[in-house]
């Protein structure tokens, strides 16, 4: 069908990428997972490699095996790039044109629709700064689906900042392939 770029951040709800990656490979997509380094503190490559069938991209160390650097071999294949979850941190990137991992530098050079499903702190995604970048990311043509509006965050707090439930973030990517 699609190939999908499922970016991972930084973010306690990066274990639910396993479940995304695994639901769109069902649907019959082609999956590649581009992490952020910190998002490797949550979720292993190697679980994220076994369900989306492919190597999992998390720093420029891997891209070897082809002259063309994977990070634009993946932004020219992709037809859809979808964050999830989003950082508050990787939004800013995105929004400043900032490229410090291959995720950020697969953006810069990505063409395809973005989808960035935020989770964050409740505080964190209302901060004005966030909500700038937010701004921005919308102004360019991208779409944010979340954070939830209610549930208990992993700090405790009850509120606004969770990522969208995993079939939800499924569906949204797959709309936006039709």
């Amino acid at each position: 069908m699609a190939t999908v770029v499922l970016g991972i951040c930084g973010s306690i709800a990066a274990y639910k990428a396993a479940d995304v990656a695994s639901g769109l490979v069902k649907l019959g997509h082609t999956v590649h997972c581009v992490c952020t380094p910190t998002a490797l503190q949550f979720v292993t490559p190697l679980t994220l490699m076994t369900l989306s069938r492919n190597p999992v991209i998390s720093s420029f160390e891997d891209e070897t095996g082809d002259w063309v650097p994977v990070h634009i071999a993946l932004a020219k294949k992709a037809d859809v790039l979808a964050i999830a979850p989003a950082s508050a941190h990787t939004m800013a990137c995105l929004a400043a044109g900032l490229a410090p991992n291959a995720l950020t530098s697969l953006y810069l050079a990505c063409r395809a629709p973005v989808l960035l499903f935020p989770a964050m702190n409740g505080a964190m995604w209302d901060h004005p700064a966030t909500q700038a970048n937010a701004r921005i990311l919308e102004q360019r043509g991208h779409r944010i689906f979340g954070p939830d509006d209610s549930g208990t965050l992993a700090c405790g707090d009850s509120g606004k900042g969770r990522l969208l439930p995993v079939p939800q973030i499924i569906t949204a990517i797959d709309a936006a392939l039709r």
